[in-house]
């Protein structure tokens, strides 16, 4: 069992707070908590082991009130909060591990909370994974490298340790602003390889065009000539 599913032994129920967003494995999400319910939530949480279930819900596209029973979340850990003086609450949050709705508590409290079961990938066939993920770790370097000659070295180049492929895929994930249905799917495949062949074929399709610009921005600043030009 990894370390991940270690912090979460023995709990097999979630509060569950419903959100129109993806979260992910490795992932930082700053939450403002300030409706009753979850003001509860949070005080219940902040007794026990800090977690809570972060589960995808747009209620525009749905017929429900709550997300559906067999949808993939990510368990929300707080590393940081902050009581403000009128009962809000920012709160800092790190993805842990992915579960599957298994069934609601509908005698629980006031928000939702459900009987969840967590799940990782499945072992690949390591030589292959390991190849892939070195490509995607170039690529994705690459990429982050142009980013941040593009933003005039503000902020830090993410790490990345691709000694942990299905960790580095969420992580690459994490920093794309992909949609919610393609980041749904990207975190309920229980496959690291094909996660990763599909940020390979994003990485492969944009890296060059990033780096154009990156050369373009850089020409431009002292005045000289590029003669690439984005593809936009």
């Amino acid at each position: 069992m990894s370390n991940p599913l270690d912090k979460l032994r023995g709990i097999s129920q979630l509060p569950i707070f419903p959100l129109p967003l993806v979260m992910l494995p490795k992932e930082v999400l700053p939450l403002h908590i300030f409706e009753e319910r979850y003001r509860q939530m949070l005080r219940d949480v902040e007794g026990g082991g800090n977690f809570f279930g972060v589960s995808l819900f747009e209620p525009q596209d749905e017929f429900t009130d709550r997300p559906a029973v067999g949808s993939v979340g990510c368990v929300a850990e707080i590393k940081e909060s902050e009581l403000l003086d009128d009962g809000r609450s920012n709160i800092i949050t790190l993805g842990i591990a992915r579960y599957r709705i298994d069934e609601y508590l509908d005698d629980g409290p006031l928000y939702l909370a459900a009987e969840v079961t967590f799940f990782e990938d499945v072992p690949s066939g390591e030589e292959e994974l390991t190849s892939l993920a070195d490509q995607v770790f170039l690529l994705f370097e690459r990429m982050a490298k142009a980013a941040f000659k593009m933003s005039g070295g503000r902020g830090q180049l993410p790490e990345l340790q691709r000694s942990d492929p299905e960790s580095m895929s969420f992580l690459i994930t994490a920093a794309f602003n992909f949609d919610n249905e393609k980041k749904y799917r990207l975190l309920e495949t229980n496959s690291t390889n094909d996660r990763l062949v599909e940020l390979k074929d994003v990485l492969d399709q944009a890296v060059d065009q990033v780096e154009q610009g990156a050369e373009i921005q850089s020409a431009a600043k002292t005045n000289g000539h590029s003669k690439k030009k984005l593809d936009l």
